[in-house]
């Protein structure tokens, strides 16, 4: 399965690592490379097999899936972080988005929404359940209630339809045929004058407002 997906399955429960092995290893384009029980086995292993997409639970011993994530975009490791977890509460949702990862689901889902989610998050997309993402407008609108009517120029909006699609600076550099720093110098503008923290944001405001790529 040379072109498969890598997946690396981090969960302090063997029961659910097995779980998802089970069923992920009937997709034909995914492949389970390892597991790990908590978030520092889990940022060992990712540094080791170079998984494409990393299946990550929020509550773990030693290291929870948080700080695990923050770990690994301290490496500058590319794997793609899906969380999977039973935990709804806005103090853990935020803090993950935040942290960088690019998917939330919840343990319930169902099994092929999940490799759904993989494939998603695999391709470059931000992938939230819709009570996810409920969760993290209402923080927006309840920390920021300025700057919403930011003029943003033609081609501003037009990085920002982009980071909807969860396109990075280089995909966007070429797409629009300019200089990742100048995809940058936009992207810091489009926060600035939104009035949003990162990236996250943005996507799920340009999706609130209708603008695409």
């Amino acid at each position: 399965m040379a072109d498969a997906i890598k997946v690396l399955l981090v969960d302090d429960h063997q029961v659910v690592r097995r779980g998802l092995r089970t069923f992920l290893e009937v997709q034909d384009d995914i492949e389970v490379v390892g597991e790990a029980a908590d978030g520092a086995e889990g940022v060992a292993r990712a540094e080791e097999l170079r998984p494409d997409v990393v299946l990550m639970d929020v509550k773990m011993p030693s290291m929870d899936g948080i700080d695990a994530l923050r770990r690994l975009r301290e490496l500058d490791n590319p794997a793609r972080v899906l969380i999977v977890t039973s935990f709804t509460e806005q103090r853990t949702v935020v803090p993950a988005l935040r942290a960088g990862a690019a998917g939330y689901v919840y343990k319930d889902v169902d099994p092929d929404a999940l490799a759904g989610a993989i494939r998603s998050v695999h391709a470059g997309h931000i992938l939230l359940q819709p009570e996810v993402a409920g969760v993290l407008l209402s923080q927006e609108e309840a920390n920021s209630g300025q700057g919403r009517g930011g003029s943003l120029t033609e081609r501003e909006r037009e990085v920002l339809g982009l980071i909807a699609d969860g396109r990075s600076n280089r995909e966007i550099a070429r797409a629009l045929v300019l200089s990742e720093k100048t995809v940058k110098t936009h992207v810091s503008n489009i926060l600035m004058k939104l009035d949003l923290a990162d990236r996250t944001q943005a996507a799920l405001w340009a999706v609130r407002h209708g603008v695409t790529g």
